[in-house]
């Protein structure tokens, strides 16, 4: 099996940490060089992967997601969403979408607030040749290093501390794992539970939940406002090389911007944003429709749709 015919992106959660910035819009849908981040993730999976069809799960703000991508439809490729009234957590959600799922294949699930542009090609075929219910993507350096495995027999054999303490090689989590079909026998029909419990069950059991490490590329947690804004940076610099030629955009071509503002080469002017005369943006994303009145400075801040930005601004979300 050379490509991955759907994947899972997790969609649904409440963004918590990126607030205020969250309030009104799903974390997956933060955009980033005036693109919804999710995008990035549907472009990575196309690009390595081949991924023909996606599934969303969503819950806050769940009506921007049909806002962002009306018809159901991204690139030719089939896009579904499905709603949780209640969130389900990571397995209840796998365990939501049983009869959308591949019943002989094995299928990718991928976090919806992460970008990167890691190699999957290699760690997919593994998978696929491995016999793992499971195959968690990683990395060996990372702020949170929870994963205990073992590489020469390439099996996980810790989460959280919670089978082997004492296992001293810790790996970082990208929120990216293959899974196959047998693994939802650990799935437990309408529990709102972590994947992880289902993890450590099977490996309990003396199933094979396995690991790839895939330190190539670039990985970020967009979990936080100064991720979020360092990410700026990431893709000003080249990154990622599977997005779609003419896709990205720093300064959109229905911004209205004063000839005499002054913006670095990093910061993003979103569709229909106003940035007045004399104006100073260092660092800063200024959303859809938003305002930067003239003679603002603002670094580091976030100036969301419809928000009006004015004086000397450092390091605040508006």
């Amino acid at each position: 099996m050379s490509s991955a015919r759907k994947a899972f992106i997790l969609g649904a959660g409440l963004g918590t940490r990126l607030r205020p910035l969250t309030q009104s819009l799903p974390k997956p849908l933060v955009p980033i060089w005036n693109q919804p981040l999710i995008s990035f993730g549907f472009d990575h999976l196309i690009a390595d992967l081949e991924v023909e069809e996606f599934m969303v799960n969503t819950h806050h703000c769940a009506e921007a997601y049909d806002a962002a991508f009306p018809g159901g439809i991204y690139r030719d490729h089939p896009l579904s969403f499905r709603h949780e009234p209640v969130l389900l957590d990571t397995a209840g959600g796998i365990d939501n979408i049983r009869d959308w799922l591949p019943e002989d294949e094995s299928f990718v699930v991928y976090n919806g607030d992460i970008l990167t542009d890691l190699p999957l090609r290699s760690a997919w075929e593994h998978h696929c040749n491995s016999g793992n219910l499971a195959t968690l993507v990683l990395r060996s350096e990372g702020d949170e290093l929870r994963v205990g495995f073992d590489e020469t027999s390439g099996e996980v054999v810790d989460l959280r501390g919670q089978l082997r303490p004492d296992w001293e090689r810790r790996y970082q989590f990208t929120g990216i794992y293959f899974v196959s079909p047998e693994f939802l026998h650990f799935i437990r029909p309408g529990k709102i539970e972590s994947v992880v419990l289902c993890f450590l069950e099977a490996i309990r059991e003396g199933k094979k939940i396995g690991g790839v490490v895939a330190d190539g590329g670039s990985w970020s947690d967009l979990g936080e406002r100064e991720s979020y804004l360092d990410a700026l940076a990431l893709v000003e610099n080249g990154f990622p090389a599977y997005a779609p030629p003419g896709s990205l955009s720093r300064i959109s071509n229905s911004a209205e911007v004063a000839d005499s503002a002054k913006i670095d080469p990093v910061s993003v002017i979103g569709d229909g944003a106003v940035i007045g005369a004399g104006s100073q943006i260092t660092e800063s994303i200024i959303w859809e429709g938003a305002r930067v009145l003239a003679g603002a400075k603002l670094e580091r801040v976030v100036v969301t749709g419809t928000t009006v930005a004015e004086g000397e601004l450092k390091g605040q979300d508006l």
